[in-house]
């Protein structure tokens, strides 16, 4: 293999998070032409429309498409874009370490969630992030918000706008974290499934690729996501359910905090427990219904 094709959104955030892996893969095989080949995807030729109409994966069915075809060699995505469900004859490679899974909040007065003045005009597009801000600000105002990560903070600061919720690692990655006014802990703001890791996606039947690909996992992260990712198939639920899982690893075991709401924060259920790491997909799905059984089951039915 003296040259590989390496699939990306053409998204700068995209093409940074690409170059990330790209670094960590030519230090293990510096002898390979690692190219790098942008893909506009149906998640970035609509930018207007509402992310919960397009579903989960729209960032993601062109560069699979092009991965099973064989015009790209590999793909790099935010983990978080993936369905549970890849395409047929592909599978994720690797996971890289994670960055901060958090999101935080960039706001025009640069205060905490908990000195926004009331009514202040929050964007998001993400029924996740507004079940759980509605849950501990029902005065501040939601507001719908698109485009990639530069847009929405040119937005945040434009009329109709006050501030925006972001996924950490995003601006870490882009080198922006003077614009953060507070990370929002898990407690109040449970991450996406496998915020701020990223997987390198290609062909289950290269058997050269996967063994190389080996070099730059990171067992610790890939058994956080494994579970998150479980747990999500384990419900069925889709970009359009606020639901959503988080695991840290500490030691031998998974700590996994969830949450399924209504989209306007009026019910919740939280649920969380500690399980052993050995099985990280058993462990996801053994969340899932640990949330299920909170109350969780009519919530969920209602919002999938």
């Amino acid at each position: 293999m003296r040259q590989l094709r390496v699939g990306s959104r053409a998204s700068k955030l995209a093409m940074v998070q690409t170059d990330e892996v790209v670094s960590l893969l030519q230090v293990s095989f510096p002898e390979i032409d690692l190219r790098v080949v942008p893909v506009r995807t149906g998640g970035d030729t609509s930018p207007e429309t509402s992310l919960t109409q397009m579903g989960r994966g729209i960032f993601v069915k062109e560069i699979e498409a092009a991965l099973g075809a064989g015009r790209i060699d590999l793909a790099v995505h935010s983990l978080k874009d993936l369905p549970t469900q890849l395409a047929p004859g592909l599978t994720i490679g690797a996971v890289c370490h994670r960055a901060d899974p958090r999101d935080v909040l960039v706001n025009r007065w640069g205060c905490q969630l908990d000195k926004l003045p009331a009514g202040a005009r929050i964007g998001t597009s993400s029924p996740r992030r507004t079940a759980q801000l509605k849950a501990v600000r029902t005065d501040v105002d939601i507001v719908p918000i698109r485009g990639n990560i530069e847009t929405r903070i040119e937005k945040s600061r434009e009329d109709g706008y006050d501030g925006v919720i972001l996924a950490a690692a995003g601006l870490i990655r882009m080198g922006w974290q003077d614009q953060i006014s507070e990370f929002l802990s898990p407690e109040i703001c449970i991450p996406e499934v496998g915020q701020g890791a990223l997987a390198i996606e290609t062909r289950s039947d290269d058997s050269k690729i996967l063994a190389m690909l080996k070099d730059v996992n990171h067992t610790p992260t890939n058994k956080e996501v494994a579970s998150e990712r479980e747990f999500l198939k384990e419900l069925g639920g889709g970009c359009t359910a606020p639901v959503t899982a988080f695991a840290r690893l500490e030691g031998e075991e998974l700590h996994i905090s969830s949450m399924a709401a209504l989209s306007d924060g009026s019910v919740i259920f939280r649920f969380q427990k500690t399980y052993d790491s050995a099985h990280p997909k058993s462990a996801g799905a053994r969340a899932a219904n640990g949330l299920l059984r909170t109350g969780a089951s009519e919530i969920i039915s209602i919002v999938t």
